[in-house]
């Protein structure tokens, strides 16, 4: 039985679109990472878990149903794996999230933006006493001061926290 599950924050195409407003570059790299992360997790039965952000009412970015709020597709989502969307910054908010995570005892976080969505998947985990590995390096931020600050702020405050960077989750 599962014990243990990967929670990916909103991959989505919004953010890898040049047109966009929230382009946040080239996270080739990343993505890369974040497939033997992935693939790492699969091998060792972790439930798998995408959310993905949508704006009520929008009709550009975010918009319901719109290309760019798909999974970016060079990540290794498989049909098995859950999709979760959610309407708010926070995924534990009126979704099926804590549902799926009974039974769960340790999760594994990355995502983009560290900052807002992510870092509130932690804070809200972490408020409903879950184990909490961070990968650092399959987070995403608009600059590297953003990324390290939001980091530091929630390991001096959430202690228990862990974050790594890939090599040193898998090995």
């Amino acid at each position: 039985m599962t014990s243990n599950a990967l929670i990916l924050v909103d991959f989505e195409k919004e953010w890898i679109n040049q047109n966009s407003d929230y382009f946040v570059g080239d996270i080739s790299n990343v993505l890369e990472r974040t497939n033997k992360l992935i693939n790492f997790c699969r091998r060792h039965d972790y439930k798998i878990i995408f959310i993905t952000h949508i704006e009520k009412d929008s009709n550009g970015a975010f918009a319901e149903n719109s290309e760019n709020t798909k999974i970016i597709e060079e990540l290794n989502k498989q049909d098995s794996d859950i999709l979760i969307k959610k309407y708010k910054i926070s995924p534990f908010f009126k979704t099926s999230l804590e549902n799926e995570l009974q039974n769960i005892n340790e999760i594994v976080v990355c995502g983009i933006l560290s900052n807002l969505c992510v870092r509130s998947t932690i804070q809200d985990a972490y408020d409903r006493d879950f184990k909490i590995k961070v990968i650092k390096d399959c987070c995403v931020s608009f600059d590297e001061e953003t990324q390290e600050f939001t980091f530091k702020d929630l390991k001096s405050t959430r202690e228990e926290i862990e974050f790594l960077n890939l090599n040193e989750f898998i090995e």
